[in-house]
């Protein structure tokens, strides 16, 4: 049998790249399954989740918190409006802007699948203890800040990414 390597070298960035990619592929797809199994797709359920927790908001806003296009937002509010879950109401301050606004129905709706929602993903998580989930929260927002820092410092330099 080989001798395994031992190895004390740091992680390339690239390396930590691909890690991380496929925890978030894997992760994803548990998330994703979990919210197909509801009936929903992943944007009207992320569309429903950001109205819970942070209330009405401007169309445009909503797409910017769950990371998709105003066309997809656009696309989403429409099948959301249509099943009774969600409604646009015009801005008291803004002729142009339209406000989501969950409806009671997608209120009821949304609170009981976030709940299951929750549940499925602590099982996803739930190869981590209570430490390891602390660390990996800390050094999730770190990266998250220095890619943004990273990111700006480019478009400062005029090199789109």
């Amino acid at each position: 049998m080989a001798a395994v390597k031992a190895t004390t070298s740091t992680p390339k960035g690239v390396h930590l790249w691909l890690l991380l990619w496929k925890a978030t592929k894997a992760q994803e797809a548990h998330a994703s399954r979990s919210i197909e199994a509801m009936g929903l797709c992943l944007s009207d359920f992320g569309a429903l989740e950001v109205l819970l927790h942070k209330g009405p908001l401007p169309v445009n806003t909503l797409g910017k918190k769950i990371l998709i296009s105003s066309g997809s937002m656009t696309a989403a509010i429409d099948r959301l409006e249509r099943q009774g879950l969600v409604e646009r109401k015009s801005s008291p301050t803004d002729r142009r802007a339209r406000i989501a606004h969950l409806t009671a129905k997608g209120t009821d709706l949304i609170e009981r699948l976030f709940a299951e929602h929750t549940r499925d993903m602590e099982q996803a998580f739930s190869c981590l203890d209570g430490a390891e989930k602390n660390a990996l929260a800390g050094i999730l927002g770190k990266l998250a800040r220095g890619g943004e820092t990273a990111l700006a410092a480019r478009k400062q330099e005029g090199v789109e990414p």
